[in-house]
């Protein structure tokens, strides 16, 4: 594993980026201290100051099944590494992307994918979590960090335990095996609830490829391949 640590960066995306088309190996990773211009998904901006953990991790998956089922690997991967490291914290992954704790979001991951005609090449994996630094005032949703559970959270200390356990990008290859879809279903925010748009239904879970499951109100199903969706929780906590 090689470290880039950078204090200041427009995006360690863009930073990556170059490393793979340069053949970086993969397992490479980027982290800043700060981002000028760190992005969520749909190119949204992505607030990167001090004290949280903004780091991207080239994975070079085999096969181009892999690229469809990245964010929930990720975010899995991501989990257990909180977990391993911070104790047994009320994580939760809204698919496709967003990583929430106490039902509130904390980080989010973005995976882009390259390819050379029909082969996929590389997928820069991007994390970006609020750990001590104060969660946007202008969120969307209502956000939160780690620090206010796990106090010793620092974000340096998660760089490499997050960067091995992506690794199972590496490892796992094709659709969603029978044990993730298991992992995903005890951490997903979704399943239950509805989802208010791009379709309305209740969500079901995933399916091995990747996509939302949905039952609509007249009993059929709808399937949901790219987010991000609007949807109605079925609880709200707080932590005081």
């Amino acid at each position: 594993m090689r470290i880039h640590r950078l204090a200041r960066t427009g995006s360690t995306q863009d930073e990556l980026e170059r490393l793979a088309e340069a053949g970086a190996p993969a397992g490479t990773v980027v982290v800043a201290e700060t981002q000028e211009a760190g992005r969520g998904s749909r190119g949204r901006r992505w607030a990167s100051p001090p004290g949280g953990l903004w780091m991207s991790v080239l994975a070079r998956p085999a096969g181009p099944d892999a690229a469809e089922v990245a964010s929930v690997r990720a975010g899995l991967a991501v989990i257990g590494a909180l977990r391993a490291t911070l104790g047994a914290l009320p994580l939760a992954l809204k698919w496709p992307n967003d990583l929430l704790l106490d039902s509130r979001k904390v980080g989010g991951i973005l995976c882009e994918s390259r390819w050379h005609g029909a082969a996929l090449a590389w997928v820069a994996v991007g994390v970006g979590l609020n750990v001590q630094n104060a969660p946007p005032a202008d969120a969307r949703v209502p956000a939160t960090r780690l620090a206010d559970w796990a106090p010793a959270a620092r974000p340096e200390a998660l760089v490499e335990p997050v960067a091995r356990a992506l690794a199972v990008l590496e490892s796992r290859r094709g659709p969603l095996a029978a044990d993730e879809l298991a992992a995903f279903a005890a951490v997903d925010a979704l399943r239950g609830t509805t989802v208010l748009a791009p379709e309305r239904g209740v969500a079901l879970g995933l399916r091995a490829d990747g996509a939302l499951r949905l039952r609509r109100a007249d009993g059929s199903e709808a399937v949901l391949r790219h987010g991000p969706v609007e949807w109605a929780p079925a609880t709200t906590s707080s932590r005081d």
